[in-house]
């Protein structure tokens, strides 16, 4: 899950002081709203109702001046279960927190994962009905062009530094696909597991990693290879995770178990674990790289982990099944 940090004035107490705010965005599925969160008093200052009935959605992408909050809506259910499938992306005005515009996909895909590319300029959405990563200009908010992943259930994206290669993670077929993301097209399937969930990027771009929704093992892909070459025992079964900035720690969320898993990425070891409220999912690192954000679904909780003493600082109350998590500055 690469870091992709935004530039944002947002209404929080450092407005009214005539400084600059910074403000954690979080996706709270169960009363479909965007709750904005003060990371200085650690409190849920505002939500933007999403506004529509039925369906929610999961994931958020901020974009580069940080005006702008893209949320796709993916349904009424998780990845793979039968329900009302999502055909449409958010536009959110983040100063003003009001819902500026929509994204037709045209029909029932499952959007889920947004994704700004640095480099292009694009804006990337997993659309897993249709197998593809689909391509939107934001400028214009025009559907572009689409990658196809060659496989059901592509549910989340991780780019290449570069932006010219992207994995996605195939919850139900087990695998990750390979995309190069210039040519639009797919460069190869890596079968990993039974199922898979989530992914993650080293910051040098030699490995990506994904947990086995089966087996309680964190996955490393080799991406010079394309091959599995390591299996890390877990306490549970892994879900989302981030890599710190230098390089050295993967923080991993372990849903049943409560606890993130502190990944040495030198040993490819589990280092420690840290306990987080129930269901952590998402990992999101503050561009200052002093705190990890853990959203945690079932307790409408965010828990802040200081990466210098690896202890939870603060719980902040979400909204009910927080998820996904997105940083404006």
């Amino acid at each position: 899950m690469r870091r992709l940090w935004a530039v944002s004035v947002v209404g929080v107490c450092g407005l009214a002081m005539g400084v600059q705010a910074q403000s954690l965005l979080v996706a709270n599925q169960g009363d479909a709203t965007v709750g904005i969160i003060d990371p200085v008093s650690n409190r849920q200052v505002a939500t933007i109702a999403e506004n529509t009935p039925g369906v929610h959605g999961h994931e958020l992408a901020v974009s580069p001046d940080g005006k702008t909050a893209y949320l796709p809506i993916y349904g009424s259910v998780g990845v793979g279960k039968p329900g009302i499938d999502g055909h449409e992306m958010l536009v959110i005005d983040v100063p003003s927190r009001k819902i500026v515009a929509h994204v037709e996909f045209g029909h029932g895909v499952r959007p889920h994962r947004p994704l700004l590319d640095p480099v292009s300029g694009m804006l990337y959405v997993t659309t897993e009905l249709d197998k593809s990563i689909t391509i939107i200009d934001p400028k214009t908010l025009k559907i572009v062009g689409s990658v196809p992943t060659g496989q059901e259930q592509s549910h989340m994206l991780v780019l290449s530094h570069d932006g010219r290669l992207g994995y996605t993670a195939n919850v139900g077929p087990g695998t990750v696909s390979v995309l190069d993301m210039r040519a639009r097209k797919t460069l190869a399937v890596i079968p990993v597991a039974e199922k898979v969930q989530r992914i993650a990027i080293s910051n040098d771009d030699k490995l990506v990693f994904t947990s086995n929704y089966v087996k309680p093992e964190l996955a490393v892909i080799d991406t010079a290879t394309r091959k599995v070459v390591k299996r890390v025992p877990l306490p549970g079964l892994g879900y989302g995770g981030a890599p710190t900035a230098d390089g050295r720690w993967l923080v991993l969320a372990i849903p049943a178990a409560g606890k993130v898993a502190v990944i040495d990425l030198k040993t490819l070891t589990v280092a420690k674990t840290i306990d987080v409220p129930m269901a952590p999912q998402e990992v999101l690192i503050r561009p200052d790289e002093k705190v990890a954000y853990v959203s945690c679904n079932t307790s409408g909780k965010v828990a802040a982990i200081d990466l210098k003493t690896w202890t939870v600082k603060a719980i902040i109350t979400a909204g009910p099944e927080a998820d996904g998590l997105a940083w404006a500055r």
